[in-house]
């Protein structure tokens, strides 16, 4: 049984036909489903759904595209999201210097506080880094992100980035892209990473793995990934979904 452990089911992508595909994830055999916040309205959101579905939980964060709009009312109410039974982390927060739809000297102090809260409430933290990778690894030691524990999600920084995440306790989660045809660099790395560190997800609705590319993705296709990790790893997917899965229920604390 396999753990989507990042994924985005309140999105207006899913408004549609959401209960399809929550239906189709349970007949495609996943424990659970980590619906992942961005914003507090959508924090709000993944918990509702976190409450529908047993097999679902929720993660409260604001995400860096959106840490512009922190307000002195925000961690309060973060904090008291966060005491919800079904929320097993905060996130996703962290660095994007792709887009920086909010400005870098905003996404800094707004990492680190968030962070802060993490290590306040108990919860580990997953990490969004995109084109910071150096930003988001010196914000992470120097805040003692060893202390928390967390997953970097979607994780695309080099070897050298993964091993000095993995110093820190982190997990590093794998997205559908491993798939593309063009990701034989990202396979060689994924070959070197020890398995009892390895999440997998979908990141859905988006980074559809192969051969669904080009459509909406959605938490069934984790298999997808599963499939090309377990064979880069040369290992069979029900000892790669075991594996993959205590590490996801050890880091959420997903265990009955």
């Amino acid at each position: 049984m396999l753990i989507d452990s990042h994924a985005h089911l309140t999105l207006s992508q899913f408004d549609d036909d959401r209960e399809m595909v929550i239906q189709r994830a349970r007949e495609a055999g996943l424990k659970h489903i980590i619906t992942v916040g961005l914003d507090i309205e959508d924090c709000h959101k993944a918990i509702m759904l976190a409450e529908e579905y047993d097999f679902i939980f929720a993660s409260v964060g604001i995400h860096p595209h959106d840490v512009k709009s922190i307000d002195t009312k925000t961690y309060s109410r973060l904090k008291r999201l966060s005491a919800h039974d079904k929320v097993v982390a905060i996130g996703e927060i962290g660095l994007d210097f792709y887009r920086n739809l909010s400005p870098r000297k905003i996404q800094f102090p707004r990492f680190r506080e968030q962070l802060q809260l993490a290590r306040e409430v108990s919860l580990p933290v997953i990490i969004h880094d995109r084109e910071a990778h150096q930003e988001t690894l010196k914000i992470l030691q120097e805040e003692r992100a060893e202390t928390i524990g967390g997953v970097i999600h979607c994780f695309s920084g080099d070897l050298a980035m993964a091993k000095s995440c993995l110093d820190l306790g982190f997990y590093i989660s794998i997205p559908g892209t491993i798939t593309f045809k063009n990701s034989r660099d990202y396979q060689d790395l994924v070959r070197e990473l020890p398995l009892n560190r390895l999440l997998l997800e979908t990141d859905s609705p988006f980074l559809t793995p192969h051969p669904f590319r080009g459509k909406r993705n959605e938490p069934a296709y984790v298999y997808y990934t599963a499939k090309t990790v377990a064979r880069v790893k040369n290992i069979d997917v029900a000892e790669l979904a075991d594996i993959t899965t205590c590490n996801a229920q050890k880091l959420f604390g997903l265990f009955p």
